[in-house]
């Protein structure tokens, strides 16, 4: 119910107004009364009325003050005034300040209630319209997740000046001025990034829901590739302080869930937003070592010099390659072209240096390498002509060992060609995923349930590893692309059916008439009937 709030300091005036009208059967609460806006004031806040009906004329704090200041604290608030004074002085100030109406008294009950009738339905109106852009934007959510992810993107990359950084981060609601700053990434780590059972997709989704509701920490999704979260602080000890509470609390939260298993990188802070580009470098590079440490820990670039050096044991003649064999399998599955510099790196660094110092030992782990690249390709679905020629002939393992830098170069190259074949076959399977999501959504697009997560579902992957791979496929988000098809069908059923909008946005899968008027003006650029109108006079 609308609640209304009477300030009048005549107590004959004020009881005729709160008596006269049965607020309750007229649809009303009242909530309070005061005789002046000084006493009013505090009542006014506690109780946050719709409607304040208030004089003008008053001892301590008149009706014109107390408007004034109530306005700036609840913008929302309509305003009534009660004046005897017929001066144009007062109604020009009243307008000033945002009053809905100005009413001279005496007034009779019927016509204080018909004014107060009108700001009700003025209050109304704006709460559907609320209601309206409430729904609207959690729909488009996900819009505001890719916007924050290719801002992240530009943040990193260093392409953005100061004033674009402050520009864009601002319309996206991110406070980005502090005197430190640090940067964390974050990836569940799963067998196969479209292997999710519907149990892994909700927990999955639980523990994103909960990890970007976090407080003090910026949360940027970063599809496949897991989360970035960005710290920042106006003290190193504060910056440090933060991202150690939230180390623990990931790792508590984590580890109640079973046969889920994570990693993170945690770059060292810097003072600049300008040097995010550095911190992000360090970071990934950091959990790129993802490949060779255990999982379910949080390790900063100190932590893996460390753990290598600890890990590092002298190798007797050729009896830790099944290892390294593991660590190539692992790499060739979930690894990026990005990580491969980084990993021919760590991997190489982990052999001991007497071993790579003999030719021998060279040629044994480089020809390991190739069988296990060539065996990892032969579980893909490419033609064995173009397996050779991307991995080439075993002859050029001899060709380049040499010398360590040699060595490693040709392993990089192999690894990274490897990649770009395993990519090429994913692509291949994206396009007939994405297909069938896109017949799922022609198929669905009238039901209001449909949703992100259910076309996710329908093809067997989790939510946010969907919604990247759509956007990049289609250049365009699920919820965009599923509003698109529902506005075409809403156009066609406008200018080929006697259909009233009400009933085609119900036949789209707009339950609500209005939330239908509000999706296609703000698509369309004009109202339905507007839109019919138009087509009918082309003709």
């Amino acid at each position: 119910m609308i609640k209304i709030f009477l300030v009048e300091d005549e107590v004959i005036i004020r009881n005729g107004i709160k008596n006269s009208i049965d607020w309750e059967k007229e649809g009303y609460e009242f909530v309070g009364e005061a005789s002046d806006g000084e006493l009013a004031y505090p009542l006014i806040k506690k109780v946050k009325p719709d409607i304040l009906i208030t004089d003008i004329k008053m001892p301590f704090m008149d009706g014109l003050e107390l408007s004034e200041i109530i306005k700036k604290e609840n913008p929302s608030i309509k305003i009534i005034i009660l004046s005897g004074y017929d001066e144009f002085a007062y109604a020009k100030k009243a307008i000033g300040i945002g009053v809905t109406n100005y009413l001279l008294k005496p007034i009779a009950a019927d016509k204080l209630m018909s004014a107060i009738n009108d700001v009700a339905a003025i209050i109304r109106r704006e709460r559907k319209e609320q209601e309206l852009m409430h729904q609207y934007s959690q729909e488009m959510q996900e819009n505001t997740e890719h916007e924050k992810f290719q801002f992240f993107n530009m943040l990193v990359s260093g392409s953005l000046s100061m004033t674009e950084i402050i520009e864009k981060g601002s319309a996206l609601g991110m406070d980005l001025s502090a005197a430190f700053y640090t940067i964390m990434l974050f990836k569940f780590l799963n067998p196969q990034e479209d292997g999710y059972s519907e149990e892994m997709q909700k927990t999955f989704a639980e523990m994103g829901r909960r990890i970007q509701e976090r407080e003090g920490v910026i949360t940027f999704g970063r599809g496949i590739d897991g989360w970035a979260f960005l710290f920042s602080a106006d003290s190193r000890e504060e910056l440090e302080r933060a991202v150690e509470e939230f180390r623990c609390s990931i790792k508590t939260e984590m580890s109640a869930l079973l046969n889920v298993e994570y990693y993170g990188a945690l770059a060292e802070p810097v003072t600049r937003l300008r040097e995010l580009k550095r911190c992000f470098r360090e970071a990934d590079s950091v959990f790129a070592s993802r490949f060779f440490n255990q999982p379910n820990q949080i390790v900063r670039k100190s932590d893996v010099e460390r753990m290598h050096s600890e890990d590092q044991v002298e190798l007797k003649g050729f009896g830790n390659m099944e290892q390294n064999r593991t660590l190539i399998d692992k790499f060739l599955r979930g690894g990026a072209r990005k990580d491969v510099e980084g990993f021919v790196k760590a991997y190489f660094e982990v052999i001991p240096e007497d071993n790579l110092r003999s030719m021998m030992m060279r040629q044994y782990i480089m020809m390991d390498i190739y069988v296990r690249v060539n065996s990892f390709g032969g579980t893909l679905d490419i033609e064995k002509e173009e397996l050779k020629k991307q991995c080439g002939d075993i002859k050029a393992v001899k060709d380049n060992v040499m010398n360590l830098d040699n060595a490693k170069a040709y392993v990089a190259d192999l690894l990274d060609r490897m990649i770009v074949l395993r990519d090429t076959v994913s692509q291949k399977k994206y396009s007939g995923m994405i297909d069938d999501a896109k017949e799922y959504i022609l198929n669905n697009y009238m039901k209001e349930d449909i949703s992100l997560n259910s076309a996710a579902g329908s093809v067997n992957l989790s939510p946010s590893y969907f919604s990247s791979i759509f956007s990049q496929e289609m250049g365009k988000t699920f919820v965009e692309y599923l509003t698109e098809v529902r506005m075409d069908k809403a156009k066609e059923l406008l200018m080929c059916s006697s259909m009233k909008s009400a009933e085609i946005g119900y036949e789209i899968g707009y339950k609500d008439a209005h939330y239908f008027s509000y999706i296609f003006k703000k698509t369309q650029k004009c109202t339905p009937k507007e839109y019919r109108t138009r087509g009918k006079a082309a003709e």
